[in-house]
């Protein structure tokens, strides 16, 4: 599923049995929530929990964020059930939890359809486990609903008997197989949460990490981490200025053609100006986004 330029630049997990959680999302300046159902509720509380998201949902106030629900997993009591709830529910994606293989999507997808899910409900990926990692160009080749990749860090980390290591140095292999995968497939991918609540500069050192890798946004367990993750994952003012200018530069250039474009003494060509309308595109939507919230 082509995905469409919005910002994803913070992304926080909200505990779907939590009704006054809900609530408080509706005045966050999170860019995207997603609804969990699976590792924030317990096992007795989830058939509880899908009402409460189905009518915190139903009620709306959340702006023009994107929304997204996380089921559990289709080897569990839960999960189809997760899924056809998630059809009638006006919400951009489902979040599949530890996926593995191609068919886990196409299972996925399948009840969507015979639920009467909308062509355009899109389908993300959990990528946690090691067999994941692995996969990772088959399940991005999947299904025409895949949207995007999002990197469970913490499950990750378990599974391999890491370290959780200030430059992820264990995870960094399957960070970027999942990123090769994303790109080459044309979906978005997120990175996995940082669990130090105190530590802000280890926070803020992730998300920078997660930028240069080339990650579009953080996944988040607090309100607290929303606007570092903001301005990490956002454009500069500088960035902006020079994106307008590489892009002024290169039409001027082709109007009077020339063969070579010089912006403050630095070539520019065809990939930076489609770099550059992409930056400029994401800025547009950010303050959409922002303006609607």
């Amino acid at each position: 599923m082509p995905t469409e330029p919005r910002p994803r630049r913070s992304v926080l997990y909200m505990p779907g049995s939590n009704p006054r959680a809900l609530e408080k999302a509706r005045g966050l300046a999170a860019d995207a929530l997603i609804f969990d159902l699976e590792d924030a509720v317990s096992p007795d509380a989830k058939t509880a929990a899908r009402g409460i998201i189905a009518d915190a949902v139903a009620a709306g106030g959340y702006g023009k964020r994107e929304l997204i629900l996380r089921t559990n997993g289709l080897d569990t009591a839960w999960g189809h059930d997760d899924l056809a709830a998630a059809a009638r529910m006006a919400i951009h994606g489902v979040l599949l939890p530890k996926v593995e293989s191609a068919a886990t999507v196409r299972q996925a997808a399948a009840i969507l359809d015979k639920a009467g899910a909308a062509p355009e409900l899109a389908i993300w990926c959990m990528m946690e486990t090691p067999m994941g990692m692995l996969h990772a160009e088959e399940i991005a080749a999947s299904h025409p609903r895949l949207a995007g990749f999002v990197m469970g860090t913490s499950d990750l980390a378990n599974d391999l008997h890491a370290r959780h290591t200030r430059d992820r140095l264990p995870m960094l292999t399957g960070l970027s197989l999942c990123l090769l995968a994303a790109r080459a497939y044309g979906l978005v991918a997120l990175d996995g949460v940082y669990l130090d609540l105190a530590d802000d500069e280890g926070f803020a050192h992730s998300c920078r990490q997660g930028v240069e890798l080339g990650f579009d946004g953080k996944t988040l367990i607090h309100p607290k981490t929303i606007a570092a993750a903001n301005e990490a994952f956002g454009p500069s003012l500088a960035e902006i200025e020079q994106a307008r200018k590489q892009i002024a530069g290169f039409e001027a250039a082709q109007a009077e053609g020339k063969g070579v474009v010089l912006v403050d003494g630095k070539l520019v060509e065809n990939l930076h100006v489609a770099s550059a309308k992409r930056l400029l595109a994401l800025v547009a939507r950010i303050a959409e986004l922002e303006a609607g919230a």
